[in-house]
């Protein structure tokens, strides 16, 4: 093999590498957008106080497509695809039963507009780590466990945001005075060289 063939075996096999990496981010896309849709309606939640019935409805039919749409290349045969569609359509049903249930007016006044949002996700989040499971989907049970996470990190931050306040102004506070006091050394080393070169 002479010289030119080694550089342009170097120079062509980062292309199969890249086209690798962008095939595989490819592939992990609808779980990313999945991820990314509850934590915004996380933060949402957070923020605004006011449950997102309808967008946790619109992303449990969104996760539900996922599934199908992920595990539909490796179905084998039209009565395996067909199995795949309706086991994945009764799940995602009852899901959405249930978090219709959750929003009966007698079972509303039992719980706080802000946790009925909790609630929601929550169903959320075991539906997608049940289907996960059923469909031997590492991607999709670990969306679900990272929904049902932001359960409890939603109560934490409520109960410490003002603990979070606390530390943000004791660490502006240190911040200013070493800044402050970075200032003054610089001044206080010129004057005293000043008084220096005077004598």
């Amino acid at each position: 093999m002479s010289m030119t063939d080694a550089q342009r075996n170097e120079g062509t096999e980062p292309a199969p590498t890249q086209s690798g990496m962008a095939h595989f981010l490819w592939r992990q896309l609808p779980y990313i957008v999945a991820l990314v849709l509850a934590i915004a309606g996380v933060a949402y939640t957070n923020v605004s106080h006011q449950p997102l019935v309808g967008y946790w409805e619109f992303l449990a039919l969104a996760i539900g497509v996922v599934c199908v749409v992920t595990k539909w290349p490796e179905t084998q045969g039209k009565e395996a695809q067909l199995r795949l569609i309706w086991t994945q359509a009764l799940h995602w049903v009852a899901v959405l039963v249930t978090m219709n249930i959750m929003l009966v007016s007698g079972v509303q006044q039992l719980l706080p507009t802000p946790a009925t949002g909790l609630v929601l996700l929550a169903l959320l989040a075991l539906g997608t780590f049940l289907a996960g499971v059923s469909l031997l989907s590492l991607q999709i049970s670990f969306l679900g466990l990272a929904m049902g996470m932001a359960v409890p990190a939603i109560s934490w931050l409520k109960q410490s945001i003002f603990f979070f306040l606390l530390g943000a102004v004791l660490l502006i506070g240190l911040a200013i005075t070493f800044w402050v006091r970075q200032d003054r050394r610089p001044a206080a080393a010129s004057t005293a060289t000043n008084n220096q070169m005077e004598a």
